[in-house]
């Protein structure tokens, strides 16, 4: 177990770190593509080599946004009840997410296939779009991850306190 974790945190901070590449180059694509409309040579397809970037930063950092609590959450009101009633909440609402990221993932991976089936390529720069389904997809699966392992954790946590 304490293995299949260190791989997780390793595979959360890697996707964190392409996240944050895909953003740095999303704003180098822009820069550089303002500056040559400028100069009357803009960057072929960076519309959507920025599209894809900002899907990609999305994507990438969505297991590492859950594990830091970076998401949006109504604090003002749970934090009113109990200890035991907010891990009570938080459990729930990660089951409730592992149900639902994990249709995601099957419904992102059948998807991929079959727009990778069709051939199904980019507008302009016909770059193959079931890669970025598939990255997606496995995006989802590592959060699914990060849900089940918060979910230990606070069990973990529960138990050991009393």
């Amino acid at each position: 177990m304490h293995t299949i974790l260190k791989v997780l945190i390793g595979i959360r901070s890697l996707l964190k770190v392409l996240g944050a590449t895909a953003l740095t180059g999303m704003m180098a694509i822009t820069c550089v593509d303002v500056v040559g409309r400028y100069l009357k040579h803009p960057i072929f397809g960076s519309v959507e080599i920025t599209g894809f970037l900002a899907s990609l930063t999305v994507i990438l950092s969505l297991a590492y946004t859950h594990q830091m609590n970076g998401h949006i959450g109504v604090e003002l009101f749970i934090r009113r009840f109990s200890k035991m009633t907010q891990d009570l909440i938080e459990i729930a609402t990660n089951i409730i997410g592992i149900v639902l990221c994990s249709v995601i993932t099957w419904q992102m991976y059948i998807y991929a296939q079959i727009i990778g089936e069709s051939g199904e390529v980019s507008m302009n720069l016909e770059f193959p779009e079931h890669i970025i389904m598939y990255i997606a997809s496995f995006c989802f699966f590592v959060l699914v991850l990060t849900m089940i392992e918060e979910i230990a954790t606070t069990i973990t946590r529960r138990v050991g306190n009393k």
